[in-house]
């Protein structure tokens, strides 16, 4: 066992030694992007190298890989510029979680309660990037979220799944001694039978995340709050019971946005709005470009335009990057037909959890 520690020691140095010699390579890079005004996050870049050591791992699974170079790309970006990234706080939301998740520990994160605060401290570059919620396996789509996007001109430069796993948090030691419960209102609909079946009579109240819902019952007595184990170990509660949600395949899908959008992947998915005149037959019109060129759609969603009564704005997820030709021809046809078009980004299609 001593030969094998020792081994390892000497692997470890190795490593180290390389790590640093990379770090200082990146360094070069991020100095050469800064004179050339250039983006420091280069998600294709990423995917490539990620892409490339999964393809050829022996004992280390994709998720391993993924996890370790995640934080080498966050040091890397650290000392190239140090990123700053706004989320939907404060710290220990589901979005705080992913927003780490996506861009590693070693960047600066600033928590904000509205998602509307997020899109705005992109826009006046207060951060380089945010992460909001967009979408739940269960719940549907974030209304707030997309609303901001027919507003705000910025980005979609990354998607990024997350599996939502809810517990119930407290100072208490029994779930006996609950008198009120505090969380998200979409929380609350994930984990409707458990509260039902095991807290019925208790109070429920809304909070504007999960994590204001656990910072809130830190100093009060008879309160719990329904979060993430994360949140839990920040604001120091006790577990009373996890894993709480109704259904165990509920996942959350969060969008990183920007300023601009990279380069094309091969492994991609572009997102648009427009809005038509209501008659019939017109929604079928606007997706005959894609059925035309072959293309993939994704996701459908409507929303009120908010400009005119009855006048609604369609929102696509459909596979491909605005780079590629069928997709150019596309939305060349689509732009023909509608009233209005806005590309909102094209980007890396996540990993589905």
């Amino acid at each position: 066992m001593n030969e094998l520690r020792k081994r390892i020691d000497q692997i470890d140095g190795k490593i180290l030694e390389m790590l640093e010699e990379r770090i200082s390579i990146a360094k070069e890079i991020g100095k050469l992007k800064r004179e050339e005004n250039l983006s420091l996050l280069h998600i294709d870049r990423e995917r490539e190298v990620l892409e490339r050591l999964i393809k050829n791992r022996k004992l280390l699974s994709k998720e391993a890989i993924s996890a370790i170079y995640r934080e080498i790309f966050s040091v890397s970006l650290h000392l190239q510029g140090e990123p700053t990234i706004a989320y939907l706080g404060p710290a220990g939301t589901f979005t705080h979680q992913a927003a780490e998740q996506r861009f590693g520990a070693s960047n600066k994160y600033i928590g904000f309660n509205e998602i509307s605060d997020v899109f705005m401290e992109v826009l006046k570059k207060g951060a380089d990037y945010g992460v909001v919620p967009i979408e739940n396996s269960i719940e549907g789509i974030v209304s707030n979220t997309l609303d901001m996007f027919i507003s705000s001109d910025v980005v979609i430069c990354d998607e990024i799944y997350l599996k939502i796993s809810h517990c119930l948090l407290s100072k208490e030691d029994s779930i006996l001694k609950i008198k009120r419960v505090y969380s998200h209102p979409s929380a609350f609909a994930q984990c409707r039978k458990f509260l039902s079946e095991n807290m019925p009579g208790v109070e429920l109240i809304d909070m504007s995340s999960t994590a204001s819902a656990a910072k809130r019952v830190v100093d009060e007595k008879c309160s719990a709050a329904i979060g993430n184990k994360w949140a839990g170990e920040i604001y120091c509660l006790n577990i009373l019971k996890g894993q709480i949600e109704d259904f165990v395949s509920n996942t959350t899908r969060f969008v990183v946005i920007g300023r601009e959008y990279g380069n094309a992947t091969g492994q991609d998915k572009t997102s648009i709005l427009f809005s038509v005149k209501d008659r019939p037959g017109a929604l079928h019109d606007m997706l005959m470009p894609f059925a035309e060129e072959g293309i993939n759609l994704t996701k459908i969603e409507s929303r009120p335009s908010k400009i005119k009564p009855w006048e609604y704005m369609f929102f696509i997820d459909f596979e491909g990057h605005i780079q590629d030709e069928k997709v150019k021809i596309a939305i060349e046809g689509l732009n023909n037909l509608c009233n209005y078009l806005k590309v909102l980004g094209s980007y890396p299609k996540g990993e589905m959890v």
